[in-house]
């Protein structure tokens, strides 16, 4: 049988190549958005150009260290510039 005689694709074929065509798209689009994202958190993650003591203070207000072990970090560092100079 071939195409011509009457027996084409029918109205189930047509149906999910558009669904087909519908998904891939999507895809490809989160695919990009995905890829958007992933390359603007690396590229604030490799700024890093903040001195210890501007990351140290980010890192209390963030609540990743207590006030106790800000204060000690913050007292080592003085006390290592010190010792450079």
């Amino acid at each position: 049988m071939h195409y011509w005689d009457g027996y084409g694709v029918g109205v189930w074929g047509f149906a999910m190549m558009t669904v087909s065509m519908v998904l891939f798209w999507a895809l490809i689009i989160a695919a990009i958005v995905a890829l958007v994202r992933y390359l603007g958190r690396t590229g604030r993650a490799e700024k890093g150009t903040g001195s210890a003591e501007e990351i140290l203070g980010e890192r209390f207000a963030r609540g990743d260290i207590d006030e106790e072990e800000y204060r000690r970090r913050l007292q080592a560092l003085s006390e290592h510039g010190r010792r450079r100079t």
